[in-house]
């Protein structure tokens, strides 16, 4: 089979984008060009300009010093955005919904965006007192319980290099803006599966949150919970932490 015939064998531009998508998504850790040219039996010079082409949509990520390609946050948000979007019968928001009359506390789901926590989908408390956010706001993952627990969960390498390339602001007196104060903060969300925000993006706000992840064990979204100091306190906040990752569960296993 000469290359037209290959090509011509994932019919459009869409079809081989697609395809190459499908191939990356499958795999559990970083693909390379030979590798990916290989299985769609393909000339390597059309893969690699496709791959060019969906690293400059965000759709993947390239791992310079190996030339490796896995997915992107835009690739991830896309799909957790399908997910979770009303215009299905997933009952996403009915677990949510459910979590937040048990908890009396407003809850939220986000995925990473970069190196900001993107909002999909929160529910308020019915508590006069409460904080006003909206779907779809972004906030600085390095200093919220969501952003921080899906950070922990990267490939150190790959945080480092988001890290590094984002100017770490100081928010409050308890922002961590120092690689190593993040590093033992990610550390210790890894240990103990949750992460928790102690007013590190507004003073008087506490915040914790748990991994949503699929059935490979991967963190595809965040599960978190916030309120104000002036009615509870971030330790009474913990002791939901194992309601939320029981709400978590049931929302993994629509990505199984």
């Amino acid at each position: 089979m000469d290359n037209e015939q290959k090509l011509k064998g994932y019919g459009s531009a869409l079809d081989k984008a697609l395809a190459v998508l499908e191939l990356i998504t499958e795999q559990r850790q970083a693909v390379g060009l030979p590798d990916l040219a290989a299985k769609m039996d393909m000339p390597r010079q059309s893969v690699h300009r496709i791959l060019l082409q969906l690293e400059e949509l965000g759709l993947i990520i390239r791992d310079v010093s190996r030339d490796r390609f896995f997915i992107g946050p835009r690739l991830s948000q896309l799909s957790v955005n399908a997910l979770f979007s009303q215009n299905h019968s997933m009952p996403a928001r009915v677990i949510l919904r459910e979590l937040v009359n048990d908890i009396q506390e407003s809850c939220n789901i986000g995925v990473l965006d970069g190196m900001d926590f993107v909002y999909l989908d929160r529910i308020q408390s019915k508590q006069s007192l409460r904080i006003h956010l909206d779907v779809g706001n972004r906030v600085p993952a390095y200093c919220t319980s969501g952003g921080k627990v899906l950070l922990a969960h990267l490939k150190p390498k790959m945080r480092r290099n988001l890290v590094e390339l984002k100017e770490l602001k100081i928010h409050t007196k308890t922002t961590l803006t120092t690689l190593s104060g993040l590093e033992k903060s990610f550390k210790t969300a890894l240990n103990l599966g949750y992460s928790v925000n102690n007013q590190e993006l507004t003073a008087g706000i506490v915040g914790v949150a748990v991994p949503i992840t699929d059935s490979t064990g991967r963190a595809i979204a965040a599960l978190a919970c916030h309120a104000p100091l002036a009615r509870t306190s971030l330790d009474r906040l913990i002791t939901y932490i194992p309601k939320l990752q029981a709400s978590a569960q049931n929302l993994g296993l629509y990505w199984s």
